[in-house]
């Protein structure tokens, strides 16, 4: 049986874990004891298997632990984003039903303001350290033995979208429950894919409240490897961990090859990353030259994949399929591939339209029978609201998301495209393109920059981008102007928050 419980009896003092920054190391045999503790917690509060629990907090060493316990105990467990409001986080914990929110003096501010919003949580915790309101979480499962729970099913997570075009909604996997000890077909194939077994040590830069991050971890954890998670992004820091705990597979985000690569040549070159054997990056576009330069800097160990919290499609490709299909992000990995037109016609290869997978793994939105239906077409097959093609070969390649789609004077422009070229720039550290109201077109396009140094910022470097853009892609596809920010609302996932710059840039012209 697959499981970190299995290695605890197997490799008691090998390292389930380890904080980056911090250096604490949580053994297999401490994970079991720890879990075990918040697990029979659980049980004792009258938990049930399929019940709900939410956790909002930055990433540390109590996280995995307190994942792994609902695991254990059949619990469905919804990790949130620190990033969202308020009202989000709210309309979060209630909606997915949780008896039971652990936070962290990290949002201790956000975690107070909830305490009258959450009149069904009849359980709150704060891990780390104290918050008016609530429980201590070290002192509360300290007081429960490590012996382990009788064994039921298989817990689960419950993500929400990160809210970039609305309000979060929760995923639901329709998969059967798994007996206690079964592995899921998604633990399966990432573990085959990318060598998640008893020898990986993964790498994890980003948030664990991310649905990559946070299965690829649980999924390491189940096979026996050993996960090194970054309290936060750094590139240098990055780089020292590979070298220091010998890193075999890691995942990453656009953005942090794009600031990896804007490391002096002197530091990139100082680190020994020769452990790496995999280098796992999805989430956003990757701009074609950014990942050539990482390929040659890494060498052919790149590996993208297009997936989404829905987990209905799985598509990959490797390093050396990606060079003879530049910009494609893969072939399926079960199911069959659809490109769709409004009218649920299929499309020849080389037109765009939405991506759709035929026998996916099916889910549902939370709550939503609506959203989950417009997710689906007659047939059944279902989407993640992406545009993209497919080559002769069957490739896709994304174009951009059906919501971020312009439609000046009755085109169809792909902000992605411009976003990829300016992104290549030396002195963009970010940017974003997307369309705002226009009385003769409808919409125009617009790039908010954020340059890699602010005090650049003004006309001068304006017209230099917007002519940088013209002389790499069609003039309709560039942006009519530029604006610029110290930073653009990204989440550490590599997602950016477009809405929120959308909204007000449409709010204003509006008016």
């Amino acid at each position: 049986m697959p499981h970190w419980r299995t290695h605890a009896q197997l490799t008691p003092d090998k390292p389930a874990y380890i904080m980056a920054r911090t250096g604490e190391v949580v053994t297999f045999q401490k994970l079991e004891e720890r879990a075990n503790r918040c697990s029979q917690f659980f049980r004792a509060i009258g938990l049930r298997p399929k019940d709900h629990i939410a956790i909002m907090m930055e990433n540390n060493a109590r996280y995995l632990e307190i994942t792994s316990a609902a695991q254990v105990a059949g619990l469905i467990y919804t990790a949130i984003s620190t990033h969202l409001t308020t009202p989000e986080i709210e309309y979060i914990v209630n909606d997915c039903e949780a008896k039971v929110f652990i936070t962290s003096p990290y949002k201790a501010d956000v975690a107070k303001e909830l305490l009258d919003r959450m009149p069904k949580v009849p359980q709150r915790l704060s891990v780390g350290g104290a918050i008016e309101g609530y429980r201590s979480y070290e002192e509360t499962v300290a007081a429960y033995p490590v012996t382990p729970i009788p064994e039921d099913i298989e817990g689960r997570d419950m993500l929400y979208s990160s809210g970039t075009t609305g309000r979060p909604k929760g995923i639901v996997s329709a998969v059967p429950d798994l007996p206690f000890g079964e592995i899921s077909p998604g633990v399966a194939l990432l573990s085959m894919l990318y060598g998640l077994n008893t020898e990986a040590v993964y790498l994890s830069p980003a948030p664990l409240y991310h649905s990559a991050p946070l299965r690829f971890c649980m999924c390491t954890l189940r096979m026996g490897g050993t996960v090194v998670v970054m309290e936060h992004f750094d590139p240098e820091e990055a780089l020292v961990c590979i070298e220091k705990y010998k890193v075999t597979t890691s995942q990453w985000v656009p953005t942090m090859f794009i600031r990896m690569l804007k490391l002096p040549e002197e530091v990139r070159k100082k680190y020994d990353i020769s452990s790496l054997k995999l280098a796992i990056h999805a989430a956003a576009p990757c701009p074609i030259p950014v990942k050539e330069q990482m390929i040659e800097w890494w060498g052919p160990i790149i590996f993208e994949y297009y997936a989404g919290t829905e987990g209905n499609l799985f598509i990959a490709i490797t390093s050396q399929e990606w060079l003879t299909h530049k910009g494609s992000v893969g072939l399926p990995y079960g199911g069959t591939l659809h490109i769709l037109d409004e009218n649920e016609n299929e499309l020849p290869p080389g037109e765009q339209g939405g991506v759709y997978i035929e026998n996916g793994m099916p889910f549902e939105y939370h709550n939503d029978p609506n959203k989950t239906r417009s997710s689906k077409t007659s047939k059944g097959w279902s989407t993640m609201g992406d545009i993209g093609f497919v080559d002769n070969e069957g490739y896709l390649y994304l174009t951009d998301r059906k919501a971020d789609m312009i439609i000046s004077g009755g085109v169809n422009i792909y902000p992605q495209e411009a976003e990829n070229v300016l992104a290549t720039h030396p002195r963009v550290a970010d940017v974003a393109v997307f369309g705002i109201p226009n009385e003769d077109f409808g919409e125009e396009v617009k790039a908010v920059v954020q340059p890699t140094n602010m005090a650049d910022a003004g006309p001068a470097l304006e017209q230099e981008l917007l002519s940088f853009c013209q002389q790499n892609l069609a003039k309709i596809k560039c942006p009519r102007s530029i604006d610029f920010e110290k930073e653009l609302p990204r989440y550490p996932t590599g997602k950016l928050f477009k809405r929120l710059l959308k909204e007000r840039y449409w709010n204003v012209l509006k008016k």
